[in-house]
């Protein structure tokens, strides 16, 4: 059957724009009427218009010849001949809407020149308009496999009458002989439709009860109302003893718990009473492992000299050191002329009550009171002066020593040296004397001592912890640096958490 002929085998009637060259028209009418069609002089009520996109005449004829009541007159290219020929078919105005055509525009992202230009051709022999705007067209045609095509899609779902698709939408409408746009899809914004919620049951609420129970069984430590309670329990779903807990969400037994508490709370109460859990069971939430205790460190008896303590441990002379500290350190007495006093940084721990030196040809002992210190009217004053000719006074007076080093008529006394050494009366109610030795050695473990504070109080560790690494490295540098890193350790790892 001829495909320009209809069902009744009628002829399908033609009107070709005169102002064609007369070539093309001769072409046309071959064709035309080889193919079962005629080619008409006036313009047809029911039929085709060929016309050449683009020129007045083609405009002229549109607006002429455009009407409401005449829906089966046409207007296409003069190429529309060729195109029934290659398709072996009568081509149907699909993309017409009350007999005017529709608006569509074709996206740069189709950005092959011989697809725009054969998608542009498909649309017109269909009675469409590819030459609309991006804001006019009814219908924008873009590449699906780019960004810019869900974007559009994106950006123009809400608006009435206008649809994004793709290139291959033309083929496929034709194809079927129809328009159908690509339908749009419900997307549930979120919830449960009405009616659609698993109502919560009196086994429920038990499991629940009992859940609770087990994991916090004492309200008053908290936790009931949290997410995470009822998250692990919506993660035992696989367990099958917690198989109920599917019927709802999580969030769905917290929101149960806390609007019925203090119901569920007295359920709870009744279960916990016949259980009877020890606080701090393993399993129960919002309990953890209790914080080993330190050892404490005990004191030692203080029943040594400070000599013999700075021959022992040096940890042990340090505690030792630290027990006598009580009263600080007012001077220390290094010649009868004067006192001279013992440098110490601030803050430090001091040493033993210093008590002054006392010459060993001195027959009194040390004064201990006010009383003890009154002269008699008729005792000479202790600082007397010469005067003029006058003797010397007794007390500038020495004795002869011999060359021995002892003070004759008293061989069990020596004489006294140049240098004095510092003295203390101990716990125990003796004279102790320090030794050159033993007061440097107590001013380094003062300095040493208050180095580790400083450590300690600087890195926020204790004074035990810094002690008890510098007595194994003996390095206070080294000291520094390890706390220094320990510290800087411990924020970075914690930051995670807090953030």
């Amino acid at each position: 059957m001829p495909i320009f002929q209809d069902n009744n085998g009628l002829a399908v009637k033609f009107f070709i724009q005169k102002d064609l060259p007369q070539e093309i028209q001769a072409d046309l009418c071959e064709t035309i009427t080889s193919l079962g069609g005629r080619v008409e002089a006036k313009v047809p009520r029911q039929g085709y218009i060929l016309v050449q996109p683009g020129t007045a005449e083609e405009e002229r004829l549109r607006l002429c010849w455009t009407s409401a009541d005449r829906p089966e007159r046409h207007f296409v290219p003069y190429t529309y001949i060729d195109a029934c020929k290659i398709a072996g078919m009568l081509l149907k105005q699909i993309f017409v809407e009350n007999g005017v055509p529709i608006g569509m525009h074709i996206h740069p992202s189709i950005a092959n020149v011989n697809a725009r230009s054969a998608l542009s051709s498909r649309i017109m022999h269909s009675g469409g308009d590819p030459h609309a705007s991006a804001q006019s067209a009814r219908v924008i045609l873009a590449d699906p496999n780019t960004d810019v095509f869900h974007h559009l899609v994106k950006t123009y779902q809400g608006v009435p009458d206008k649809y994004i698709e793709s290139y291959l939408w033309v083929k496929k409408c034709i194809e079927k002989g129809a328009i159908v746009y690509t339908p749009l899809v419900y997307k549930n914004p979120g919830g449960r439709r009405p009616g659609e919620e698993t109502q919560f049951t009196e086994e429920d609420e038990e499991h629940l009860c009992n859940w609770i129970a087990a994991k916090i069984p004492y309200k008053e430590t908290g936790g009931r109302t949290g997410n995470r309670l009822y998250q692990q329990l919506c993660d035992l779903s696989n367990d099958p003893e917690f198989a109920w807990v599917t019927r709802h969400t999580w969030q769905s037994w917290r929101e149960r718990y806390k609007k019925n508490a203090s119901r569920l709370d007295a359920l709870i109460a009744r279960i916990v009473d016949q259980k009877k859990p020890v606080p701090g069971e393993k399993g129960q939430y919002g309990y953890v492992r209790q914080s080993e205790e330190k050892p404490k460190r005990t004191r030692k008896k203080r029943s040594k000299t400070i000599e013999q303590a700075l021959d022992d441990d040096y940890a042990g002379a340090i505690d030792g050191l630290r027990g006598l500290a009580e009263i600080p350190l007012s001077g220390v007495p290094l010649s009868s002329h004067g006192e001279q006093h013992l440098q110490m940084p601030p803050n430090a721990l001091y040493p033993p009550i210093l008590a002054p030196s006392v010459a060993s040809n001195d027959i009194s002992t040390a004064r201990m009171s006010p009383a003890e210190e009154e002269m008699d009217d008729n005792e000479e004053p202790d600082w007397a002066v010469k005067v003029g000719d006058a003797p010397p006074p007794p007390w500038s007076k020495r004795k002869a020593i011999d060359e021995s080093g002892e003070v004759p008529n008293n061989p069990h006394k020596r004489a006294r040296s140049n240098e004095t050494h510092p003295q203390f009366v101990s716990r125990s109610g003796q004279l102790e004397t320090l030794s050159n030795s033993a007061l440097m050695a107590l001013a380094n473990i003062h300095v040493i001592d208050q180095s580790i504070r400083d450590i300690a109080k600087e890195y926020r560790f204790t004074i035990e912890e810094v002690q008890e690494y510098y007595d194994k490295c003996g390095e206070m540098g080294r000291t520094r640096s390890r706390f220094q890193r320990m510290r800087e350790e411990l924020q970075t790892k914690f930051a995670e958490y807090d953030a």
